[in-house]
């Protein structure tokens, strides 16, 4: 993303001021954009799609999705980016008290791993955070879900294979992933089933630092609502931490005319220097190891 995250951090207080005048301003700028040149090369989030374009294509998602954070007027999900989680095991509540979300501890008191070292999300969380945008394609044994947000893809299997139960179980099973091990199906014409498990247990749930552990089983459910709209719901069951299944959210995506996104990342250099130039003001070693459990 370049310099945009430490331009965001500090321009925020501006932003919030000048919010107003910007909305003023908004249709006059999206005219002058219309009467423009538009780059091949270049997402515009006024180019959006309008209506919801007709019935959806049967057992189709292919194509390049806008997300809530797109700027594309993509409506906001419900529950997915501070969720409340059912009752806690005693597992899960030790787990929880050790993760310090930025939101709730600031920069200087955060612990998150991606908000101190850009590591990875993982999933369930990169599908629920920094949601601005994605690409679905498919291959004849295969669905490649390509998230705009740190340039990371996920596999989902469509070959009729089961979910590993060797994850992390000796020496001959299956490592952990930041994304897991996924399979998929159609439940219906227009709902894509994706199951989920084997997760690497370093990253969070949620952004406001609910954990999961390796076993977790996590379901979403993409309904294609109609040709330009597409739902996803998403379900954790982890007992080992969770004494119910736990409801990660819902999220809304728009079908994007031109099926271009934006580079958009996490660079660990600008992250070390915004924490230490805002965030850190006590002082923060950009040496110290991560803060595991």
């Amino acid at each position: 993303m370049g310099n945009r995250f430490t331009r965001a951090m500090v321009g925020l207080a501006a932003a919030l001021v000048l919010s107003s005048v910007a909305m003023a301003q908004t249709d006059q700028s999206q005219a002058k954009q219309g009467n423009e040149a538009r780059s091949q090369w270049k997402y515009y989030p006024t180019d959006r799609a309008v209506g919801d374009g007709g019935p959806a294509p049967r057992r189709d998602l292919t194509g390049t999705w806008a997300g809530p954070g797109s700027g594309a007027a993509v409506p906001k999900g419900t529950n997915a980016q501070t969720p409340t989680a059912p009752p806690l095991t005693p597992m899960g509540q030790q787990l929880y008290a050790m993760n310090k979300p930025i939101g709730k501890y600031s920069p200087a008191g955060t612990n998150d791993p991606h908000s101190r070292y850009c590591d990875p999300f993982g999933f369930p969380q990169n599908m629920t955070n920094e949601i601005r945008g994605m690409t679905i394609t498919t291959l004849p044994n295969r669905t490649f879900i390509l998230i705009q947000y740190m340039n990371v893809w996920r596999e989902i299997w469509t070959d009729g294979r089961a979910l590993p139960t060797d994850v992390a179980s000796g020496k001959d099973g299956l490592d952990p992933r930041y994304n897991g091990y996924s399979v998929g199906h159609w439940d219906d014409d227009y709902t894509f089933v994706v199951d989920t498990t084997g997760l690497d247990d370093s990253t969070w749930a949620t952004k406001n630092g609910y954990p999961h552990s390796i076993d977790a089983h996590v379901q979403e459910r993409y309904h294609r609502d109609a040709k330009n709209d597409l739902t996803l719901t998403i379900t954790m069951d982890d007992p080992k931490l969770y004494t119910k299944p736990f409801f990660l959210g819902e999220e809304h995506f728009r079908w994007i005319p031109k099926q271009q996104l934006d580079d958009f990342t996490c660079i660990p250099s600008q992250v070390q220097q915004y924490l230490k130039e805002m965030g850190d003001p006590a002082g923060f070693d950009p040496n110290a190891p991560p803060q595991r459990r």
